[in-house]
């Protein structure tokens, strides 16, 4: 069949509405651009301004995206990019809880401060929450909507002393069942994504690497070799589980990890040594 004949691909979000959380930089921009490609109005909800400001120029500005600026940590900021996006495109149907922070890597858990623990809580959580809160006060009177969480491989294994960040992800998949339960009866799906590690600005800072430093590390801890996961990769799992054909998804943690959660290395490390 020739070009001019194929049908064009159906936008996937075509009407809706969607909050990015965190959405100026790494994964939240990279899902701000694919929901825009795909039909979607975008509120970024982020306290980097420039770059917040940048990303929506980028996006066709009010036409296609607004920025509001949002630490998530108060309700009254999550409150007004929730309400923004109401009175700017009439409704929303996607929030997308996706801020975060890692907080401090630290050697072993006598190292680490409580302030600094409580700090990753409050914004991966308690953030998330408040995110999740505002946003079912506006679906449950439309009777649909799709709320989305960024969690983590951290969810679902373990690896190193990240303790405040891995009980923030354990918290934040323990949010997505629970809002599943209770919001199911209006229509609302609930759902969270599990990526393994992405070259992020937040990961280069937290590593101290540059990207492609970065990239190579997460590649040497990979189970499945010869691609790499990217922050699109993951935009396009976003885009999955807030569109129509996700539709009777709801409580589910899609992981992302190219099977590393699956597998155990002491176990071959023990039988190498064995043999």
């Amino acid at each position: 069949m020739s070009s001019s004949l194929q049908a064009p691909i159906p936008k996937r979000l075509e009407g809706k509405v969607a909050v990015i959380t965190g959405g100026a930089s790494g994964i939240g921009a990279a899902t701000a651009r694919l929901f825009v490609h795909h039909g979607a109005k975008v509120i970024i909800a982020d306290v980097q301004d420039e770059l917040s400001h940048s990303v929506c120029q980028e996006l066709g500005s009010d036409e296609n995206a607004l920025f509001i600026h949002c630490d998530v940590s108060k309700d009254e900021d999550v409150r007004n990019a929730v309400d923004s996006a109401v009175s700017k495109y009439g409704k929303l149907d996607i929030m997308f809880n996706n801020a975060g922070i890692t907080g401090e890597l630290k050697p072993s858990v006598l190292d680490i401060d409580d302030k600094e623990f409580q700090k990753v809580l409050n914004i991966n959580v308690v953030g998330s929450f408040i995110g999740a809160k505002h946003a079912a006060r506006v679906m449950i009177p439309q009777g649909k909507g799709c709320i989305l969480f960024m969690a983590s491989i951290a969810a679902v294994t373990t690896a190193g002393p990240w303790y405040a960040y891995k009980a923030s992800k354990h918290a934040v998949v323990g949010l997505t069942q629970n809002l599943c339960a209770e919001l199911g009866r209006f229509g609302i799906r609930v759902n969270c994504i599990s990526p393994h590690g992405v070259a992020t600005p937040m990961m280069q800072s937290m590593l101290g690497m540059d990207a492609s430093s970065v990239e190579k590390w997460i590649n040497e801890s990979a189970n499945l070799k010869g691609v790499s996961l990217n922050a699109e990769d993951v935009a396009e799992a976003v885009l999955y589980l807030a569109s129509e054909e996700s539709k009777y998804v709801s409580g589910h943690n899609l992981v992302i990890d190219g099977g590393v959660s699956s597998i155990n290395p002491f176990l071959a490390i023990a039988a190498a040594r064995a043999s």
